[in-house]
């Protein structure tokens, strides 16, 4: 399983700037030797690295010392990198056009941070919209929440309003896919 570069430097920005540079250099010091270098030196963004131990061992870490061990961390994770990605390489996904077309594109976004992976669109109605990820190799639940918090904040972003996502099901926990309800008005 692998990950692109740029989920790794939205971690890397994220624990900087939500938590400063000692933080960080704290954070950093924890993780293991081979991390320690990627973190530490020069992320490419069109570059895959190693899913578990670039990403989700980091995720964890990050939840564990800044967030008492909640998974709020990886949901709030989640909602930075919609920030920083549709502000950033994914701004043309933001364009003005149905939210319907909109939760479309974003599903296909997922397989251009994470490989192998694959995300269905299960519905899409005027208020709510249903995604399924039915293919991850080594899905982890913290990953399941980030995803949720990057589709909140899209949503946000895109202009929807009191939006809420919820997993209803989870391949983490040996169910057949992780499945997204997005509600928004």
């Amino acid at each position: 399983m692998q990950v692109k570069g740029t989920a790794i430097l939205v971690l890397q920005r994220f624990v900087r700037e939500r938590f400063g540079e000692g933080a960080f250099r704290e954070w950093l010091e924890q993780l293991a030797p081979d991390t320690q270098k990627v973190y530490g030196g020069e992320i490419l963004a069109s570059e895959w690295y190693a899913y578990k131990e670039v990403c989700l061992e980091p995720t964890a870490l990050m939840c564990e010392m800044f967030f008492n061990m909640d998974s709020l961390g990886a949901w709030e994770l989640g909602r930075y990198s919609a920030e920083y990605g549709l502000h950033g390489v994914y701004k043309a996904f933001l364009k003005p056009d149905s939210v319907q077309s909109f939760i479309k594109r974003c599903s296909a976004i997922l397989p251009t941070y994470y490989s192998p992976c694959r995300m269905d669109m299960v519905e899409i109605g005027e208020r709510k919209g249903v995604v399924r990820l039915v293919d991850f190799a080594e899905v982890n639940e913290l990953l399941e929440i980030r995803i949720a918090g990057w589709m909140q904040r899209a949503l946000e972003l895109h202009g929807c309003q009191d939006v809420r996502v919820d997993i209803t099901s989870y391949l983490s926990r040996q169910q057949p896919y992780t499945e997204y309800v997005g509600t928004w008005r």
